[in-house]
């Protein structure tokens, strides 16, 4: 690895996350990205809440997306914050195809840092660790 490609499968350290949150941390193993949609408005949410933040529906359930975004902003972390999670790697704000107020801080993986831009189209892949699916990101495929 060249120290201009990112990491393809950095080590996480275990995500902790409140009950309305689980489904976004369970459902990734059919590689489907899923947030709340409220049954009422029909507008999907992130962060999940029992209830839907614009209509203030209690009918909210896991809606799958395309998965697919847009680089709104990065970084690159070149320091050896975390032992197990070695540098370089991209940190980035995604914003959901779907609705682009939806946005997701993620990593990037699958790509060199040159290729990381603003608005570069992204597809979602999921990294499973122990039962859980984190979201990550890398250059959509045509």
């Amino acid at each position: 690895m060249s120290t201009d490609d990112v990491p393809a499968t950095p080590i996480r350290r275990m995500i902790r996350f409140a009950p309305t949150e689980e489904f976004f941390w369970r459902l990734g193993r059919d590689g489907l990205l899923r947030f709340l949609g409220c049954g009422s408005c029909g507008r999907l949410h992130h962060p999940p809440l029992p209830r839907c933040p614009f209509c203030h529906g209690a009918r909210v359930e896991p809606t799958a997306v395309s998965g697919r975004a847009a680089v709104a902003s990065f970084t690159v972390n070149r320091q050896p914050f975390l032992p197990d999670f070695p540098p370089p790697y991209v940190i980035a704000i995604v914003e959901i195809a779907e609705d682009p107020s939806i946005r997701l801080t993620t990593n990037l993986v699958g790509c060199t840092l040159g290729e990381v831009e603003i608005g570069l189209d992204v597809e979602v892949v999921f990294e499973e660790m122990d039962g859980l699916f984190v979201p990550l990101f890398q250059p959509a495929s045509q």
